[in-house]
């Protein structure tokens, strides 16, 4: 399998260039993080790199490091912050992975012992509602 070119038109890249809006979490100066609108869990995250690639079929390795180290930072304020028992990370690369926004991301997601993820209905959570998660976030990393 070749893996296709790197769309320049995803939701993510727009995201990236400031052509849409989103929730943003935490940033650096090789990744981004930011509320996924259609949350399976309170508080669930994305985790982007800055450059451009599909998935972990063709991310450069440094990138993925820098992607990976933001994983890290996030699953720990996300226990901190929803005081929570545990994260799932999740990663979908290609159609057939499950990929369905084809720039590289990564989900990171607060857990709770007996509580099982919401399903992905596609449809948005309340704005207000990941404004205010956001900001609970951005204080426990603080």
């Amino acid at each position: 399998m070749s893996t296709p070119a790197y769309d320049p038109t995803n939701v993510f890249a727009k995201i990236l260039r400031g052509e849409l809006p989103a929730h943003k979490v935490h940033e650096d100066a090789e990744t981004l993080v930011i509320m996924d609108i259609m949350p399976r869990g309170d508080g669930h995250v994305l985790v982007i790199p800055k450059a451009p690639s599909r998935n972990i079929l063709d991310i450069a390795e440094t990138d993925l490091f820098a992607v990976m180290a933001t994983v890290q930072k996030m699953a720990r304020a996300l226990v901190r912050a929803f005081d929570a028992d545990g994260t799932t990370i999740q990663q979908f690369s290609e159609a057939a992975g499950g990929q369905v926004v084809f720039h590289t991301h990564v989900h990171v997601i607060p857990r709770f012992d007996g509580v099982p993820l919401k399903p992905h209905t596609g449809e948005m959570a309340d704005q207000a509602v990941l404004a205010a998660h956001a900001d609970r976030i951005r204080a426990a990393l603080a």
